[in-house]
């Protein structure tokens, strides 16, 4: 894996590792939570009123996310060569940003069957944190260490935390706790020089500024770490070529509209006829890489393993028989 560069650690976080937790003044002096003037009087607004700002506000977030693409860049190469080499993505995070987290984890193998242990997700508070608010675990960098040891993080891996303000404890202690363990490390933030930043290599700011309703970092925050996560892992899942042309062809069709899903596929990218489709998708196992591969490249199923194995089931270069490199 690449040589990533070290964040500097910010000024007031102790150089032997201690966690520096923010005085009251600090939090407020956090732009994620100033006040926002053009909300002034939201209380008093019509409906339309409210659903014009808010939408008003929401359309600074790419602008603000398409600053950190740089960024970005770095973390979804870090995370395909992770998944190729057999390591994991861990996202670690608390309250709203957790459960984007966990949304962005969950959808990996639908989408791109992927095994639910290659990209995974930590909470502050458990499982039962996604539907339910348990945010007094966020102030313990201790159990965010004890949650991410039990992960046993490794050099294979890429541990992202991803925290609004920047400076949750919890998340703050699990993403140091990974790197001194030789992974990854990565974070996601709206705020500049924090210590969720000095704790990771690479750190991934996106400024969207005051929120509608102060602090409530659900709202902008939370829309443009969606934003990021979804490139990551759809970044990274295309760079492993899970993807063929902007088609999603590592499908298993486990279902009507999977089943579907897999035969369009082939269709388009190999410009065939329905019945030439099921009957290829049926030859090949119902596995589309297999299929597309068969189609694409002219050989028959048993070719079709041989060159998906040598590419790391890469569909793009199995078709070409080259090998993967990142």
């Amino acid at each position: 894996m690449a040589t990533l560069t070290p964040a500097t650690r910010m000024t007031g976080t102790a150089e032997d590792g201690a966690i520096h937790t923010p005085t009251e003044s600090e939090l407020h002096d956090l732009m994620t939570e100033s006040v926002n003037s053009a909300s002034q009087g939201f209380d008093t607004k019509s409906a339309l009123e409210i659903a014009r700002i808010i939408n008003h506000e929401d359309s600074k977030v790419a602008a603000a996310v398409k600053k950190a693409l740089p960024e970005i860049a770095l973390v979804i190469d870090a995370v395909a060569r992770a998944l190729r080499d057999g390591g994991r993505l861990i996202y670690v995070a608390a309250g709203s940003s957790g459960r984007i987290a966990a949304l962005d984890a969950s959808e990996c193998p639908p989408a791109y069957s992927t095994s639910p242990q290659s990209v995974q997700y930590i909470v502050a508070g458990g499982p039962k944190a996604v539907a339910s608010a348990v945010e007094v675990n966020e102030d313990s960098p201790e159990l965010g260490q004890r949650d991410i040891a039990r992960r046993r993080p490794t050099r294979k891996d890429v541990v992202i935390g991803l925290s609004a303000s920047g400076r949750t404890p919890y998340v703050v202690g699990a993403v140091e706790y990974a790197r001194s363990r030789g992974a990854h490390t990565a974070a996601i933030t709206c705020n500049q020089n924090t210590a969720l930043a000095a704790a990771a290599e690479i750190t991934i700011v996106a400024e969207v500024g005051p929120e509608v309703i102060s602090g409530s970092t659900r709202m902008k925050a939370a829309t443009a770490q969606k934003m990021i996560t979804n490139m990551i892992t759809t970044g990274a899942m295309t760079r492993l070529g899970y993807v063929y042309e902007n088609m999603m062809v590592n499908v298993h069709m486990h279902n009507a509209k999977l089943v579907e899903r897999g035969i369009g596929v082939l269709m388009r990218a190999c410009n065939i006829d329905r019945d030439t489709a099921v009957q290829t998708i049926k030859s090949a196992g119902k596995s589309v890489p297999i299929a597309l591969v068969m189609l694409k490249a002219g050989v028959d199923k048993p070719e079709a393993v041989r060159r998906l194995a040598k590419a790391d089931g890469n569909v793009r270069l199995a078709i070409e028989d080259t090998v993967l490199e990142l």
